[in-house]
């Protein structure tokens, strides 16, 4: 591995791109709940309270809708705040300061004022926290014109898109899927940013293309090992960014493959893979499709705490398999 490339884990990919940003910048500051000398409930920000001190890595009262308020305000005045939620199912508190304060002040104020603010959410499944605690929301922000929201599935775009979050100009909503933390993987030393807006192909395939979003990516490319030794040769594109959606490389990879699975964690119903399935249904490469588009989501229900059932609502590798194997033998 090149000497300038390091194995980190997502969370430490995360921690480094704050800590490279906030020693360039005196601007940049951390909020939220037990970030300081407990380092975050996930332990991402971890020993930046004594790096920085706590007036820049400042603990926020249990307040969602409060802190979310004050970091608004704070970017509006030239800073650039980067507020973690606990949880991202604590966003549901602090949606008049997301929706109706930072994603429209540019446009309310003739763009005299930007919100350069950047939310993070620890998002999804997986760790036994039960229905309030385990939700996938993205697709609830990414509806709302003046936010940037992104999904980064590795360590190595987690790092590069957070440090394009703090630089860009407008507020940008990070979820970082919490199975994901402790995922490896190559991040190279130093300042980089990975594009916001843009997809990425992670394996190049004929027969099917899969858009996935965070954890199902690697769940999807380990579907299409599987599905390969079928004779199957899949696709998989990680979507990366929700909002803007990155509509080319889908429509593309869909005109080579003529099939489309989506794959993510949030329910099915008014999801990432209806936004993905219309826009290609009004794109040139309907044409193209040889079956029908299928949506592979969570199931129409709050997220159980039994491990057992907790994994049945939302997509597993067997589901993505069999999804795909249907597909493209016309058995769906």
């Amino acid at each position: 591995m090149d000497a300038m490339v390091r194995e980190l884990s997502y969370a430490q990919a995360i921690q480094e791109a704050m800590a490279l940003a906030m020693e360039v910048d005196e601007r940049v500051f951390l909020m939220g709940e037990d970030i300081g000398v407990y380092g975050g409930a996930f332990q991402v920000t971890g020993d930046l309270v004594e790096r920085f001190g706590a007036e820049r890595v400042m603990d926020t009262p249990i307040s969602e809708l409060g802190g979310a308020g004050v970091a608004v305000g704070a970017a509006m005045t030239g800073m650039r705040p980067i507020f973690e939620f606990q949880f991202s199912d604590f966003a549901t508190l602090a949606m008049e300061q997301i929706v109706n304060q930072a994603a429209k002040m540019r446009f309310m104020l003739g763009g005299e004022v930007s919100v350069p603010l950047v939310m993070r959410f620890p998002a999804g499944s997986g760790t036994g926290a039960a229905a309030q605690h385990s939700q996938s929301l993205e697709a609830w922000l990414g509806h709302v014109p003046g936010l940037k929201v992104i999904q980064p599935a590795t360590p190595h775009d987690a790092k590069g898109m957070l440090l394009a979050a703090i630089e860009d100009p407008d507020p940008v909503m990070i979820f970082e899927h919490k199975l994901l933390y402790k995922m490896k993987g190559p991040v190279p030393e130093g300042h980089y940013t990975v594009p916001i807006g843009k997809a990425e192909i992670r394996r190049e395939g004929r027969d099917l293309t899969i858009v996935a979003t965070s954890i199902m990516v690697h769940k999807a490319l380990e579907a299409a090992e599987t599905l390969e030794a079928e004779g199957i040769d899949v696709e998989v594109v990680d979507l990366r960014t929700i909002r803007p959606m990155d509509k080319q490389t889908i429509i593309d990879s869909v005109k080579k493959t003529s099939r489309l699975l989506c794959v993510y964690e949030a329910v099915k119903t008014l999801g990432i893979g209806a936004e993905v399935s219309a826009m290609i249904a009004e794109s040139e490469a309907f044409d193209y499709l040889d079956a029908p588009i299928v949506r592979l989501g969570g199931a129409e229900t709050p997220i159980p705490y039994n491990p057992e059932l907790e994994k049945a609502t939302v997509p597993q590798i067997p589901d993505i398999i069999a999804a795909a194997r249907g597909l493209v033998k016309g058995t769906r």
